[in-house]
């Protein structure tokens, strides 16, 4: 039986090019490369839209919160066999004066939305895959997104992996710290290169795999 593998995140999953602010092909997407890798016995469903955050309401974009769409999202493409989540890097924008800490407790609520909701309408909580985002790169002072990123952005993400860990921890998911993995680029320091796209995938399939 076909399993539903749901790839929720931001700008990353999405598939911005931060050569030219476009979205990369399928082909080089990271939920694209997954695809591919995994094979027909796997549907991976791409849910990425730029600016995401977790919990927190952007006052000019308040539909990117992640959690207001999470519940549709995920009775949309129920049944749900694995859930991949990867998001926390919008919200180290100025605008929210998040500490690492506080992103990973929104990213925490997440998890518990997605256990509670899939337990109610499908019967089988999914297997979830947290995944602490890339670091932000050093050149994000000179970088096209730099006024939304001042307040030590950099610190802040080097902070995620053990914070995300622990969130995995409490709640039975699985970790994937991308960082081992990807490098955000050299043109804005936030998004990811193609090859960081193929790393990641390949990073995963691994981790999807062991799921039986």
């Amino acid at each position: 039986m076909q399993k539903t593998v749901l790839c929720y995140g931001d700008s990353n999953t999405y598939g911005y090019n931060p050569s030219n602010g476009l979205r990369y092909p399928s082909d080089i997407r990271w939920t694209g490369r997954l695809q591919m890798l995994l094979g027909d016995g796997y549907r991976v469903i791409e849910e990425g839209c730029n600016g995401r955050t977790s919990v927190f309401e952007d006052p000019v974009e308040g539909w990117k919160t992640g959690k207001e769409y999470l519940r549709p999202c995920l009775n949309s493409h129920k049944p749900v066999d694995i859930f991949i989540l990867m998001l926390g890097s919008n919200d180290l924008k100025d605008v929210f004066h998040a500490s690492a800490q506080d992103i990973a407790n929104g990213v925490a609520e997440l998890v518990k939305i997605i256990q509670e909701f899939t337990k109610e309408k499908q019967e089988k909580v999914p297997e979830i895959i947290l995944i602490s985002p890339a670091e932000v790169g050093e050149g994000i002072t000179n970088s096209p997104f730099s006024e939304s990123f001042s307040e030590d952005p950099v610190g802040r993400s080097r902070e995620f992996p053990k914070l995300y860990r622990q969130v995995a921890e409490t709640y039975g998911c699985r970790f994937v710290n991308a960082a081992e993995y990807v490098k955000a680029s050299e043109e804005d320091s936030l998004h990811f290169t193609p090859e960081s796209h193929i790393a990641l995938a390949e990073a995963l399939a691994e981790e999807v795999r062991k799921i039986k």
